[in-house]
């Protein structure tokens, strides 16, 4: 047999399969397939909310401080500072006590140096390089202490200052206070300074007790 010819029978013997079917008698018949449920319909999406209208914000008040010119300048930084300078001048007197020594044991090297055994020349040759050693050491461990006090005072007003800063900007109704930088403030407006309320504020907040006066010279 062909293949076309197999193909034909093919498809005749499956039209008969499917012609007997639809005419066998109704106990032969397949079951009629369960009518499907419709489905459920599904919930109904959430109306769109309307979101909340944005707060409306006023323009910002924006000030500046010197903050260093408000901490030197306030009667407590005075006062400390006036300690430090205190310690600065006490220094600079035993400092230069040290270099007159050196000096003076130098010019005697110089001008003795000629007469002076070989012993004692390297004797005197010895102390100079010590008071000179002595001397260098002096003059850094001063500085270190000297940046150290200041550094200690400025950062103990400027902590008792932020308070002070925060009270005053609140009962202006400002935004922001900006401490004035030269580096990056070009020009700031005078009247949005506030250094000198502030340092007024301070005085009032925390205040110096008066120095006693010295007392009269004693009358002979």
């Amino acid at each position: 047999m062909s293949r076309s010819a197999s193909v034909i029978l093919s498809l005749t013997v499956l039209a008969l399969a499917a012609l007997a079917g639809a005419q066998a008698p109704p106990g032969q018949q397949p079951p009629p397939k369960p009518a499907t449920q419709p489905p459920a319909p599904s919930a109904a999406a959430p109306a769109p909310t309307t979101p909340a209208a944005p707060a409306v914000i006023g323009p910002a008040k924006v000030a500046w401080i010197n903050l260093e010119q408000a901490i030197m300048s306030c009667e407590e930084g005075k006062r400390e500072f006036g300690e430090v300078q205190n310690f600065v001048t006490k220094k600079n007197s035993e400092l230069q006590a040290l270099q007159k020594e050196l000096e003076t044991l130098r010019n005697q090297l110089q001008v003795q140096g000629p007469k002076l055994t070989d012993e004692a020349r390297e004797d005197l040759e010895a102390q100079i390089e010590t008071k000179d050693t002595n001397l260098q050491r002096f003059s850094q461990d001063t500085q270190k202490e000297i940046e150290s006090r200041r550094v200690r005072t400025t950062n103990f007003i400027g902590r008792r200052m932020l308070p002070v800063i925060e009270r005053l900007s609140k009962e202006k109704g400002l935004s922001a206070v900006q401490f004035l930088n030269p580096s990056r403030d070009a020009w700031v407006e005078p009247s949005l300074l506030i250094t000198d309320e502030v340092v007024k504020a301070y005085n009032q907040a925390h205040p110096v007790a008066a120095t006693p006066a010295a007392p009269p010279p004693k009358k002979n």
